[in-house]
């Protein structure tokens, strides 16, 4: 059996070790320099950044702040502190207007005293005799231990934007927040660049008739990359953090949130979604190189499904609700990876045409 010259296959991709380390530091070069240049854009940036990423977090606390306001006022409704009508009307101020309520308890004789030190010309009262009658009830009340009943029970409102916000611990923690921001915008937008120097050191190593994917991959795994980020941002974010302050609340743990916790979390979970997105292509990969095939994704379904909740379980936090909407995708992914192998065809091998003369 006649074999094809060894120039034809190998002559525009044979590379020595030496050559392989040259590319990959150039490879490594321009993607760092890709990446320095994202960064210093990511710096006009960082503020609204920073602003951005506390959108989801102050609208779970609001959500979370508004709920606590409702279940008190239902819960001096029961114990008839509150007349009917006056929940609905403060239900409205809180759901309506944004406004969050919080129960003070007044001292009536200090107020008394106050006005009358504050406008000793002036009385408070209608008559004389109620003035003695006012004067006899403050002093009764001051032989007597003050207990809440007899003080005034008031709410006091303010503006949920007011209420909800994010705190640090230290005078440098929000320049650091601020330049670790600018970083991941950086990584962002400088993305494309780093995949693409990625997939050119990849396509170093491959055949010519197998450099043609690398055209295919870059843009789908840029793009299972971004839709597993968006994923996590704004579908994500909101359930997880309502079911963790729910956990609090039920525990009856007051929430102070620290920012740089916060972007510890706003990093880890959408850079987890993103490359657990690319199982799609890892699956295609495994099934190119000839470790799986088809027939073997289709009978172990089971064990996968059951890997992918187990990989979901490590790369979310510790709540039901983020490893839940990471698996059902990555579920779905898998029998996309499914179908993306059976049907993606496969490149025709120089070592097809061994046997023609």
């Amino acid at each position: 059996m006649p074999r094809p010259r060894e120039e034809d296959l190998f002559a525009d991709t044979t590379m020595t070790f030496g050559e392989h380390l040259e590319e990959l530091r150039s490879c490594l070069f321009r993607a760092l320099a890709g990446f320095v240049l994202g960064f210093l854009v990511g710096l006009y940036f960082g503020g609204d950044v920073v602003a951005f990423i506390q959108r989801p977090l102050k609208k779970a606390l609001t959500v979370y702040r508004e709920e606590q306001d409702v279940r008190m006022f239902r819960e001096f409704q029961a114990d008839g502190k509150l007349p009917r009508g006056d929940i609905n009307r403060y239900r409205a101020l809180v759901k309506d207007d944004q406004l969050l309520a919080s129960e003070v308890y007044v001292d009536p004789q200090e107020i008394l005293e106050q006005a009358q030190k504050l406008r000793p010309g002036v009385s408070i009262v209608d008559d004389e005799a109620s003035m003695h009658d006012a004067e006899d009830a403050t002093e009764a009340a001051g032989k007597k231990p003050m207990r809440r009943e007899d003080m005034v029970r008031l709410f006091l409102w303010r503006p949920a934007e007011n209420e909800v916000r994010v705190t640090s611990l230290s005078a440098h923690e929000p320049f650091s927040i601020y330049l670790k921001a600018s970083l991941v915008t950086g990584a962002l937008l400088a993305s494309p660049w780093i995949f693409y120097q990625i997939w050119t050191f990849v396509a170093a190593g491959l055949y010519p008739h197998e450099k043609k994917y690398v055209h295919v991959f870059l843009p789908f795994s840029l793009g299972l990359f971004f839709l597993g980020t968006a994923l996590a941002f704004f579908f994500v974010f909101e359930p997880v953090l309502e079911f963790l302050f729910m956990f609090n609340a039920w525990l009856g743990i007051e929430q102070d949130i620290r920012i740089s916790e916060w972007l510890g979390f706003v990093l880890i979970l959408p850079l987890g979604f993103g490359i657990a997105f690319q199982l799609p292509l890892v699956m295609l990969f495994l099934e190119r190189i000839g470790i799986f095939d088809v027939e073997a994704y289709l009978t172990k379904w089971r064990i996968a499904i059951l890997v992918i909740f187990i990989i979901s379980m490590f790369l979310t936090p510790a709540d039901p609700y983020s490893m839940l909407l990471m698996a059902v995708p990555l579920t779905v992914l898998y029998f996309g990876g499914i179908l993306l192998c059976r049907y993606m065809p496969k490149g025709k091998s120089p070592f097809d045409d061994w046997d023609e003369e």
